[in-house]
């Protein structure tokens, strides 16, 4: 799955143009390295994502194609 989809879909950013936007601006790196936005993203990856004050890294568990509000978190884990 793509990078922007899946910090949509998981709901780590709220829209996939902001996701994108980050992306492009090097915000959102992908195991150590700056991502663009058509990255794939595979279970067992790191993201971090610098948006705001604090940064933000999680470890991707699995990747669905959709997912709901209540099981959105379910889909990654909080690293740090």
């Amino acid at each position: 799955m793509r990078l922007d989809k899946y910090l949509k879909v998981t709901r780590l950013i709220k829209r996939r143009t902001i996701a994108n936007e980050a992306c492009d601006a090097g915000r959102v790196s992908l195991n150590g390295k700056v991502a663009r936005a058509s990255a794939e993203v595979k279970e067992g990856d790191i993201i971090e994502i610098n948006l705001g004050s604090r940064p933000l890294k999680v470890q991707v568990l699995r990747v669905d194609e959709y997912a709901t509000k209540d099981n959105a978190a379910t889909n990654y884990t909080v690293i740090e």
